[in-house]
């Protein structure tokens, strides 16, 4: 369906920009941003994470160390780099010109009824 494609395309689009968006916050551990983005209703898998981790950092934007864990294996901490940081910030002035231009294309249309409201079907 032309929709759930669409709907796909639209949250690939933003992983990337909220992976680095919540890596700038501090060092962090796959699983917590796994967390993040579910609590932001942007799930993800470690299937999808771990390869986009690995891209974001051959491609210079994300570092990683090794820390010990008290409950097994060391892990794997992530932190953004200095050129990660100038490219989350040219994805945030991306974002608000995008931001901008849906509300904008979406001012005067008239109201439709919300996907979950069933009140209006017979």
């Amino acid at each position: 369906m032309i929709v759930d494609n669409t709907q796909t395309q639209m949250r690939k689009g933003i992983l990337e920009y909220c992976i680095l968006s919540i890596i700038s916050r501090g060092e962090i551990y796959a699983s917590d941003i796994i967390s993040e983005l579910k609590k932001a209703r942007l799930l993800v898998v470690e299937g999808t994470l771990y390869p986009l981790l690995t891209r974001l950092k051959n491609n210079g934007l994300l570092s990683y160390n090794w820390k010990e864990s008290t409950s097994g294996p060391p892990r794997k901490y992530y932190q953004i780099t200095p050129a990660g940081l100038e490219v989350l910030r040219k994805l945030d002035a991306t974002w608000e010109e995008l931001a901008f231009a849906v509300q904008t294309s979406m001012e005067g249309r008239p109201e439709q009824p919300k996907a979950d409201d069933k009140s209006d079907i017979n």
